[in-house]
C-alpha cells in the first residue's frame, strides 16, 4: 500500500474554515464583537474630540480678545503639532482598527480551551494534520475575522466623520491591511500560545484581561507618545500596537514623522516570532 504524503500546510484551511463557520453562522456573535469598538468611536471619540477644545467657539481667554480666525488657526496648529492631525476623532478611529484586532485575537485562545474541554482537540490530534497546523489554522481564522471586523469599524468611522489625508490611494489601504494582518497574526499566536496548556476557561479569561488592558493603554491608541510620561513611553515603544497605529495613521491620515519601514519591520518580526513559537510549542505540548 502506498502511503499518502501530506504537505507542510496540510489541514490549516480545514481548521480555519471550521472556526469561520462557527463565526459567520451566528450573526449575533459577530455583532456583539463590534459593539465595544463602535461604542468607543461613537461615544468616547465624539465626546472627547480634543480638536473642539481649541476652537473659537469653546476657547475663551479672559482679558484676551483675539479674532476667532486667529484662535481657530492656533487650535489647528496645536492639534497638528501634538497629534499630527486636526481632528482627534480621526486619530482615535485609526487606533480602533488595532483595538478590534486585539479584541478578536483574544478569542482565538478561548477557542482552543473549549476544543480541549469538549474533546474536539483529542479527535483532531488523531488526524494526520501536523499539531502545529491545528493551532496555526485557528490563528489564520482569527486573522480573517479581525480583518473583516476592522473593515466594518473603518466603514462606521467614515460614516461618523473620519477624515483621510489628501491623495489617499489604494496602496495606502493595502498597507493598512498589511499592518493589521501582521498584528493579528502575532497577537492571535500569542493568545493561542498562552492557551496551549490551560484547561480552565476561567484562568484563560483572567490571562486575557491581564494582558488586554496593558496592551491597549501602553500603546498610542488614545494619545501620541510625546504626551506620555517617560516611563510609559519606554514601555510603549515595545508594544506592537504602537507600531500598527503609527503605520495606519501615517498611511490613512498622513501623520508626519512616521517611519513605515521601522513599523512594518517590527510588526513582521513580532508576527514571525510568535507564530514560530506557537508552531514549535504546539509540536511539543499537544499530546495525542
Amino acid at each position: 500500500m502506498s502511503s499518502r504524503r501530506y504537505g507542510p500546510l496540510h489541514g490549516i484551511w480545514a481548521v480555519a474554515n471550521r472556526e469561520l463557520i462557527k463565526w459567520y453562522k451566528v450573526p449575533f456573535i459577530m455583532g456583539i464583537s463590534l459593539v465595544q469598538p463602535v461604542l468607543w468611536l461613537a461615544l468616547f471619540g465624539k465626546a472627547m474630540n480634543l480638536g473642539n477644545l481649541f476652537t473659537s467657539s469653546s476657547l475663551q481667554i479672559p482679558g484676551l480678545d483675539l479674532p476667532s480666525q486667529v484662535i481657530d488657526e492656533l487650535g489647528r496648529d496645536i492639534m497638528l503639532r501634538v497629534f499630527g492631525v486636526t481632528d482627534y476623532f480621526s486619530f482615535l478611529a485609526a487606533g480602533m482598527l488595532s483595538f478590534i484586532v486585539l479584541f478578536m485575537s483574544m478569542n482565538s485562545g478561548m477557542s482552543l480551551i473549549w476544543d480541549r474541554r469538549l474533546g474536539v482537540l483529542n479527535k483532531l490530534l488523531t488526524t494526520p494534520v501536523p499539531r502545529s497546523n491545528l493551532v496555526i489554522g485557528k490563528s489564520v481564522a482569527s486573522v480573517i475575522k479581525s480583518l473583516a471586523q476592522a473593515s466594518v469599524v473603518l466603514l462606521v468611522a467614515v460614516l461618523l466623520g473620519m477624515r483621510f489625508r489628501a491623495g489617499l490611494s489604494a496602496l495606502d489601504f493595502l498597507g493598512t491591511y498589511l499592518a493589521l494582518f501582521l498584528l493579528s497574526m502575532g497577537l492571535s499566536s500569542l493568545f493561542l500560545l498562552l492557551a496551549l496548556r490551560s484547561t480552565s476557561w476561567e484562568s484563560q479569561m483572567m490571562i486575557m484581561n491581564l494582558v488586554n488592558m496593558p496592551l491597549l493603554f501602553t500603546s498610542n491608541s488614545f494619545y501620541p507618545l510625546q504626551m506620555m510620561p517617560w516611563w510609559l513611553r519606554d514601555v510603549a515603544v515595545f508594544n506592537p500596537i504602537t507600531y500598527s497605529n503609527e503605520a495606519i495613521r501615517g498611511l490613512l491620515l498622513g501623520v508626519p514623522g512616521v517611519n513605515l519601514y521601522l513599523d512594518f519591520a517590527y510588526l513582521a518580526a513580532f508576527a514571525a516570532l510568535f507564530t514560530g513559537l506557537l508552531a514549535l510549542m504546539a509540536r511539543w505540548m499537544l499530546s495525542r
